[in-house]
């Protein structure tokens, strides 16, 4: 646990290696910088696409930690996350879903295909309610969720909706690097107002 008492934040990155100028890695450069304890999933390094293999990765991260812990997702990490969610349980005060993919619908030129996300064990995408407080951060312009498919997992997960505006992937190839509203969602999952918001809906905004 976090010397101040805070949940330790775990970042989930997506199918990724290392980025600099991801919002994930800057966030947990300014975490840390703050006194926070945060720890990353490492990327891994074969079988990539395997969920089995990415779930293990999570679920090997948080075993030795003492404490709760906040989890902070983004694309397919969220998706991981979810799988996660269904195999495995911790003391898990809240997650941020950012931009999940739709993997139940073909995905742009480049990206896995629909046999291969199957095969790899992605889908079907867990519909139950997740066990801790969620929020589920959404693009209006996301190439890889449309914004009712998003909706529609949220409601699922009873996630609370936060809408981002058009932010595209919210990842550096659609322009975004740091992301400081995160912190503020951080902020929203640890206090006593966002454990209550489990399974509303509200309009939220990019800052």
């Amino acid at each position: 646990m976090s010397p101040t008492g805070q949940s330790t934040v775990v970042i989930v990155p997506g199918l990724r290696d290392h980025v600099a100028d991801h919002w994930q890695t800057v966030l947990a450069e300014r975490l840390v910088k703050a006194g926070r304890a945060v720890r990353t999933v490492p990327p891994v390094a074969a079988e990539r696409l395997s969920l089995d293999v990415q779930v293990g990765n999570l679920a090997a991260t948080l075993a030795p930690l003492d404490g709760p812990v906040l989890l902070v997702a983004h694309s397919a990490g969220a998706i991981a996350t979810v799988h996660w969610a269904g195999r495995h349980r911790a003391d898990v005060r809240g997650a941020l879903l950012a931009t999940p993919p739709d993997f139940e619908t073909p995905l742009p030129d480049g990206y896995p295909t629909p046999v291969e996300l199957a095969d790899h064990g992605w889908t079907p995408v867990p519909r139950a309610p997740l066990p801790f407080p969620s929020l589920v951060a959404a693009s209006a312009d996301d190439p890889l969720g449309a914004p009712g498919r998003v909706a529609e997992l949220a409601r699922n997960w009873r996630s609370r909706l936060v809408q981002l505006g058009a932010v595209g992937h919210l990842n550096p190839a659609s322009g975004h690097g740091e992301w400081p509203l995160a912190e503020e969602l951080i902020r929203m999952l640890e206090s006593d107002s966002g454990s209550a918001t489990l399974g509303a809906t509200p309009t939220g905004g990019q800052s």
